[in-house]
C-alpha cells in the first residue's frame, strides 16, 4: 500500500526539502515508483529536481489546489531526471493560495483529494511543506498518512518540535484522526559537538524508536547538489550526504516490513509526553531488521553497528548495494564517469 508523507516542521533551514528530494531519489533508485508535491512557495523542490520553471499544460501544484474539480489528477505530474521519480511543481503563485483559500468550503481538505486521487499510482508521495503552520502546512497534514519530522541539532529547533507536536495533536482530533508521526530525522548532525549529542539524546529520549538510526550529517555537496538542478545521489553519489540518505531509504523501507517494524512511539505517547506524563526510556535501538526482513525492498539490511564507528561509516550503504541505475542524464558532473549511471560502493571512497 502506498504511503503518503509529509515532510513537515515549521521551522525553516532544518533540511525539509533537501530530505524530500533525497529520500524521493533513493527511494526511486530501490525501484518504488515516487511522486514529490511541492506545497512551499519558494519552489526549491522544483528548482532542486532540476524543473525550475516549467509546469505541465494544467499548471502546477497553485492551480490544482484553486481548482473546483480535477477531472484527471495525474495532468499536474510531471517526470524527473530519474526513473521512476515524479514532480508536482510549484511557484510563486502558491503565495497567493494562503489568501484565497480562507473563503473557500472545506479548504483544508484541497491537497487530499489531489495526492489521494495519484496514491494509487506510486508507493511513496512526498509533500515538501513550508516552514509555517498555514493553511499549506494544514492542508498537507490532512492529506497525509504520517509526518516526517526533520530536526536541526540545535535548541531552537527542539523549542519548535513542542509547537509541531501541539499542531499535529490538533489536526488529528478534528481532520485527520489517522495522522501520526512516520519518524524524526536528525539533519545537519555535527558529532563534534556536545550540543548535537545533546540535542540527539534528548529527542531520542521523547520518541524512542520513532527517531530513524539515520542521522544526516553536514556535508557540503547536499548544499552544492541543488544549484546543479539535481538529488545529491547524482552530483556525487561518493558524498557522506548521499550515503546518508541511501542509509534513509533502506530504514524506512525496513520499518515498512510488518516483520521488522519496532512498535515506536505514537503520536498519543509524543502528547502524553508534552503534557507532562512520564515516559518510558527508549529501547535499544539496534540492527534488529535481518536479512531477507523486508522483501519489498531491493536495499539490504544495515549491519550491526558499533557505537565507535563513525558517523560515515554508520550511514554508509554496504557494498554491493544492487539498487537500479537511473537512465543517463546527459550531463557531467565533474571528473571522469557520470556518477548518475551507477551506484557505487561508498567503502571504497578515496
Amino acid at each position: 500500500m502506498s504511503r503518503i508523507l509529509a515532510v513537515a516542521n515549521q521551522k525553516g533551514g532544518v533540511g525539509k526539502t533537501t530530505t524530500a528530494i533525497n529520500l524521493g531519489a533513493s527511494l526511486a533508485l530501490a525501484d518504488q515508483r515516487v511522486l514529490l508535491v511541492d506545497a512551499d512557495p519558494q519552489a526549491n523542490l522544483t528548482s532542486g529536481v532540476g524543473l525550475k520553471g516549467q509546469e505541465t499544460d494544467a499548471g502546477s501544484i497553485y492551480e490544482a489546489i484553486m481548482a473546483d474539480e480535477i477531472a484527471d489528477a495525474s495532468a499536474f505530474v510531471m517526470p524527473t531526471a530519474i526513473t521512476r521519480l515524479f514532480a508536482i511543481p510549484s511557484n510563486r503563485d502558491l503565495a497567493g493560495a494562503e489568501i484565497e483559500l480562507v473563503g473557500i468550503t472545506a479548504r483544508e481538505a484541497r491537497l487530499r483529494r489531489i495526492v489521494h486521487a495519484l496514491r494509487a499510482q506510486y508507493d511513496f508521495i512526498l509533500i515538501d511543506c513550508p516552514p509555517s503552520l498555514g493553511l499549506l502546512t494544514l492542508n498537507a497534514l490532512v492529506a497525509a498518512d504520517a509526518v516526517l519530522i526533520p530536526l536541526h541539532c540545535e535548541y531552537f529547533a527542539l523549542e519548535g518540535l513542542a509547537d509541531l507536536v501541539g499542531t499535529l495533536k490538533r489536526v488529528r482530533s478534528v481532520l485527520n484522526p489517522a495522522l501520526d508521526i512516520d519518524g524524526v530525522l536528525m539533519t545537519m548532525y555535527d558529532e563534534r559537538t556536545n550540543l548535537g549529542q545533546q540535542v540527539s539524546h534528548e529527542v531520542r529520549q521523547f520518541f524512542a524508536e520513532r527517531v530513524f538510526s539515520t542521522v544526516i550529517p553536514r556535508n557540503i555537496r547536499l548544499g552544492e547538489a541543488p544549484s546543479h538542478g539535481m538529488p545529491v545521489i547524482l552530483y556525487d553519489a561518493r558524498s557522506r550526504g548521499a550515503e546518508a540518505y541511501i542509509a534513509l531509504a533502506r530504514e524506512m523501507l525496513a520499518r515498512r516490513s510488518p516483520e521488522s517494524r519496532a512498535p515506536g512511539r505514537s503520536l498519543a505517547s509524543a502528547n502524553a509526553a508534552e503534557s507532562g506524563r512520564p515516559l518510558a526510556p527508549p529501547e535499544p535501538h539496534g540492527s534488529e531488521h535481518g536479512e531477507g526482513a523486508n522483501p519489498e525492498s531491493r536495499i539490504p539490511n544495515p549491519e550491526s553497528r558499533s557505537s565507535r564507528r563513525s558517523l560515515a561509516s554508520a550511514n554508509a550503504a554496504e557494498s554491493g548495494i544492487p539498487l537500479a541505475p537511473p537512465e543517463p542524464h546527459g550531463r557531467e558532473h565533474g571528473e571522469g564517469a557520470n556518477p548518475e549511471s551507477r551506484i557505487p560502493n561508498p567503502e571504497s571512497r578515496n
